[in-house]
């Protein structure tokens, strides 16, 4: 693919990026027009990538087919819970996480079309652009670790970032999810993990996303006690326990890549994108 044809795509992808991310962020204090927005978040966005890559690729994108779109997002929304839960369970059994109540449930509303957007939107970007076009160039491992490093990156410009919380992203999360696209070639599944995840951790059980402040979710609860073990002001996502599941996650997701012949060695020079068509 010619280097114009990559810039813009990036650059189409990036503007609606910006601009539904810009919206989503000005009706979060509005459940309703949060869940409305959300939901047309994920519709724009999949559109407009799925029309640049076809037009700047001259391809079908398979990433992002609707075929088994469903059964993908569904397996990662399984993963995400399980994987959250087994954070939070580790922390209240340690006793740094306490339940008082119900607290919002308009709130937990709300959150689900936020976090939508922010999965489908980060998914697109990170793993659809940045690993994706990375993995063409140096291959699978190395892009993973590239592009990983780059969201965790981005992590830091949050309210309570911490270089710690960053790190830990780009292991649970970054690495974790490139894999996940990297073992299924489609989207779908992170993205489904990626909400899931985000969901739980705001939406259930009302605990800071990634430094980025307090949430209002459907449980009154109190996370305090030892930073390695709840993250601090960051929130489980700078857990030791979140690294150590992401991580083990990581492995798993390569194991299976691997089998499935969908892992890109360094400097191959064929299209890779054809891979999506093994993973099934």
């Amino acid at each position: 693919m010619k280097a114009w044809k990559t810039v813009l795509q990036i650059v189409v992808v990036f503007a609606v990026y910006a601009l539904c991310g810009g919206l989503a962020n000005g009706v979060k204090d509005n459940p309703w027009l949060s869940l409305l927005v959300g939901a047309l978040t994920v519709a724009v966005m999949t559109f407009v990538y799925r029309w640049a890559v076809r037009r700047t690729e001259n391809r079908e994108v398979t990433e992002l087919r609707g075929e088994g779109a469903v059964g993908a997002a569904f397996r990662g929304l399984v993963i995400g819970t399980l994987m959250f839960l087994c954070v939070i369970g580790n922390i209240y059994l340690l006793g740094d996480y306490e339940v008082h109540g119900i607290d919002s449930v308009s709130g937990a509303i709300g959150l689900i079309g936020f976090m939508a957007a922010a999965a489908t939107t980060e998914e697109i970007i990170f793993r659809g652009l940045l690993f994706r076009l990375l993995e063409r160039g140096t291959g699978t491992y190395i892009a993973l670790i590239l592009s990983g490093l780059v969201f965790g990156a981005m992590h830091l410009l949050n309210d309570d970032a911490t270089v710690t919380g960053a790190l830990a992203i780009a292991i649970e999360a970054g690495a974790m999810l490139a894999a996940a696209y990297a073992a299924s070639r489609t989207l779908w599944l992170p993205i489904g993990v990626h909400f899931a995840w985000n969901f739980m951790e705001s939406g259930v059980f009302s605990t800071q996303v990634s430094g980025s402040g307090e949430t209002h979710g459907l449980l009154d609860s109190t996370l305090s006690g030892n930073h390695l073990i709840t993250g601090g002001e960051f929130g489980p996502e700078a857990s030791v326990y979140s690294v150590l599941f992401g991580a083990l996650l990581t492995v798993g997701f390569l194991v299976v890549a691997h089998r499935r012949g969908t892992i890109v060695p360094r400097r191959r020079a064929e299209r890779v994108d054809t891979l999506a068509t093994l993973a099934r």
